[in-house]
């Protein structure tokens, strides 16, 4: 049997360092979706029958897994919002669609060579001693392409039988 929710829209959201949470609210409000906003500490959520907040422990991946987890039960309408290259991966195989916080879907034909790309700059930081300069500031053109990308993404799942 079916768990129920795999009939609803689903968002589940890897929480930790997600710049894009108020967005992701305001898109659930409009479909109607449950969200799942997963980290390894407790922080505010709004006042909401359909927001859930899941605080794992802060073992290595538990965010990770547990997401991953949920996504195999409700993969068929759900989207994860992650910038996690592996839990995007594993989301993926699951059938969920991923978007990154600025937008960007990770999407079956690439995600191989963005795993790889992500070795070789792992690779690359650890040659350089810890004088990286980090991912450029998060800034108002991201908040829109990933406001615009989500809202394609709930469209389309939409669609898709409940």
């Amino acid at each position: 049997m079916m768990d129920d929710r795999s009939s609803k829209l689903t968002i589940l959201v890897d929480a930790d360092a997600c710049p894009v949470k108020d967005e992701i609210y305001r898109v659930a409000a409009r479909y109607r979706a449950e969200v799942f906003v997963v980290s390894n500490a407790a922080f505010r959520i709004p006042n909401d029958p359909r927001i859930h907040r899941v605080v794992v422990d802060d073992g290595f991946d538990a965010a990770d897994d547990w997401i991953a987890e949920e996504t195999a039960r409700v993969a068929p309408r759900c989207v994860v919002v992650t910038a996690d290259i592996l839990l995007a991966d594993r989301c993926l195989k699951a059938g969920a669609k991923v978007l990154a916080p600025n937008g960007k879907p990770f999407d079956k034909a690439g995600i191989g060579a963005a795993i790889a790309t992500r070795a070789i700059m792992a690779d690359l930081r650890a040659g350089m001693d810890g004088m990286t300069g980090g991912p450029p500031p998060f800034g108002k053109a991201d908040r829109s392409n990933f406001l615009q990308a989500l809202d394609r993404v709930m469209v389309a799942l939409g669609r898709i039988p409940g």
